[in-house]
């Protein structure tokens, strides 16, 4: 699976077809689309009623199945029935694909990188580093895709990571395979098309970015790519994609039972990246982060750490953001009242408001300017909710915090 702290799959997402689908609610023409995306043939068979269907490769001859073309006839079930037996009990390697697809109206995303023979075995530890660097740029690619859907910018930093995250548990992986070359993901159509989509355009966009400044030198489709989702997030994806190869690619696939997105073409090839390409991925995602200014906020948060140098004086204190920016902590410089102010205020279980901007160059980790810090009134629910906290805490506060919190 793609790595994640909290992994990709909800407890609701898609599950492996161990079994066919139920032969009653498969429709055989995405069937047959599917046999046909994976590289099976169609050998005869009755026109208008059923196709004889061969897997790809030199021993395919041997394994059929029957299809019917529709549910006009009275065995058009039990025919594809027995179809979706054959193809869950073939060793056919795309079969759990198919079922999955048939199953869960998906669409494929799928990840290649054209490593040498040499260099994949070059080690006993290099398939294992190919695999895992594949994973990483595929989660990367997904999650500036999930990014670019909260919103279109050059430089995300910190900035919507939670939601973006939380998409990501709605794609399936399948693994990883041709010895760390390939990855697949399906991502089913309800609820994860639009991420599907995004992810389409923005690597177009990017392609045709990389290629304008190729030919011309200019980076000014960069910066018109970033309505289409490509940002620094994604350049960095897939930079570490086609690193240390010697080129990469992305196909997408959309699921047979719900048809082409709007605004999309059909089943392409993949849109591929080479190293030639990376100088101008690496210049993009650079111009990028230095072209995103800092943000004015105004922060609700609670205080998780405090530290400084010595008993008084300014210190530097680390917030748990409820509200005010889309990121999920900060840290912040106070001056020496408002660093006492901070200590109080997590101490009697109060959350503090101050105003600031949002540092860019720490990808909008860092508040800086900090004035007019003050404690928030919160209910009794919240309130015991974070005192809760604070006693889970409060060995290390007290020890970050030192006796000036109690003053």
């Amino acid at each position: 699976m793609l790595p994640s702290a909290r992994g990709l799959r909800r407890a609701s997402a898609p599950r492996p077809p161990d079994v066919p689908p139920d032969a009653a609610q498969a429709d055989p023409a995405v069937l047959a689309a599917l046999l046909a995306r994976h590289g099976w043939r169609r050998r005869g068979g009755a026109p208008g009623r059923y196709g004889r269907w061969t897997p790809p490769g030199p021993g395919g001859a041997r394994t059929s199945l029957l299809v019917p073309e529709s549910r006009a006839f009275p065995d058009s079930a039990d025919l594809l029935g027995e179809a979706l037996d054959a193809l869950a009990r073939t060793g056919d390697g795309a079969a759990r694909e198919i079922l999955l697809g048939l199953a869960v109206p998906s669409d494929e995303i799928r990840w290649r990188r054209d490593v040498p023979e040499g260099r994949a075995a070059g080690s006993p530890a290099a398939p294992w580093t190919a695999e895992e660097g594949l994973r990483s740029a595929a989660r990367h690619t997904l999650l500036a895709a999930a990014l670019a859907g909260r919103a279109r910018t050059g430089y995300h930093g910190a900035r919507h990571r939670r939601a973006a995250a939380a998409a990501l548990e709605d794609v399936l992986p399948l693994g990883v395979s041709s010895g760390g070359r390939v990855l697949t993901a399906f991502a089913p159509v309800v609820p994860a098309r639009p991420l599907a989509v995004r992810l389409h355009q923005a690597l177009r966009a990017a392609r045709e970015a990389v290629d304008h400044r190729r030919a011309t030198g200019g980076m000014d489709a960069f910066d018109a790519a970033v309505g289409a989702g490509v940002s620094r997030e994604l350049t960095e994806a897939l930079i570490t994609l086609v690193r240390g190869t010697e080129g990469a690619g992305v196909t997408i696939s959309w699921a047979p039972a719900a048809g082409i997105p709007p605004g999309c073409g059909p089943d392409a090839e993949p849109v591929e990246f080479s190293p030639g390409d990376l100088p101008a991925l690496r210049e993009a995602g650079a111009r990028y982060q230095r072209a995103e200014p800092s943000v004015a906020v105004r922060l609700t948060g609670t205080v998780e750490r405090m530290r400084r140098d010595r008993a008084d004086g300014a210190g530097t204190v680390r917030l748990r953001v409820l509200a005010g920016a889309e990121v999920p902590h900060v840290r912040v410089t106070l001056d020496e009242e408002s660093y006492r102010i901070a200590g109080q205020a997590h101490l009697v279980g109060l959350p503090v408001r101050l105003d600031g901007r949002l540092d860019s160059k720490a990808g909008f980790r860092r508040l800086t300017g900090a004035r007019g810090l003050s404690p928030v009134t919160v209910d009794e629910d919240e309130r015991e909710r974070l005192m809760k906290s604070l006693q889970e805490n409060l060995d290390f506060f007290e020890e970050a915090c030192g006796e000036d919190c109690g003053g």
